[in-house]
């Protein structure tokens, strides 16, 4: 589990307290529509910069609840290197909230106008697998998917002082499927 101390370090501002249950949705299919418009969005702020863009998450699987986020994982040469990516990313409206800089240099900005995470990570980070395949795993293994969505329910009844708990307790299924899905990928 991530530490207070761990969120306060890595969140740009003050973090925001949850202190509550997690809002599941069903999937809504006007979240593709929302991830094209992020990526154009992304690809007219970075051009060439962005070495690839992809929907990823619980809003990019067709028949999974989520959260009302659209996740969004940006490719740049090097996450490190801030001034050539942010402030492009932050004239779109793009706002920093997360610097991580032991966890593969991670950046995480919330969007302009929609609710969205926009993941930021150096090319040939071994996340970028991780992300994929757990995504392409859930895409296609209705069983999987459907155990990850029973765990997420379950979990998201409980009380959450930050949305980041949620998320780390939701690590040992993902694990699972990872490694069910691609054993090279399932180690962090």
């Amino acid at each position: 589990m991530t530490t207070e101390e761990e969120i306060r370090a890595a969140t740009v501002g003050e973090p925001r307290v949850h202190d509550g249950p997690i809002e599941l949705l069903d999937y809504d299919a006007a979240w593709p529509t929302l991830f094209a418009r992020e990526e154009r969005r992304i690809r007219r702020a970075l051009g060439a910069h962005a070495l690839a863009i992809e929907h990823v998450g619980s809003t990019a699987v067709p028949g999974l609840v989520a959260k009302p986020v659209i996740d969004v994982l940006l490719v740049v040469a090097d996450a490190a290197d801030e001034p050539s990516y942010a402030p492009a990313l932050e004239g779109e409206g793009y706002v920093l909230r997360i610097r991580e800089p032991r966890w593969y240099e991670h950046r995480m900005f919330e969007g302009p106008d929609t609710s969205v995470h926009l993941h930021v990570f150096s090319n040939g980070c071994p996340e970028i697998e991780r992300m994929l395949t757990f995504r392409d795993r859930l895409r296609r293994n209705p069983t999987d998917r459907d155990l990850y969505g029973r765990a997420k329910q379950g979990l998201a009844q409980k009380d959450w002082k930050y949305v980041q708990d949620y998320a780390d307790a939701k690590g040992p299924v993902v694990e699972e499927i990872i490694a069910r899905a691609s054993p090279r990928a399932s180690t962090r």
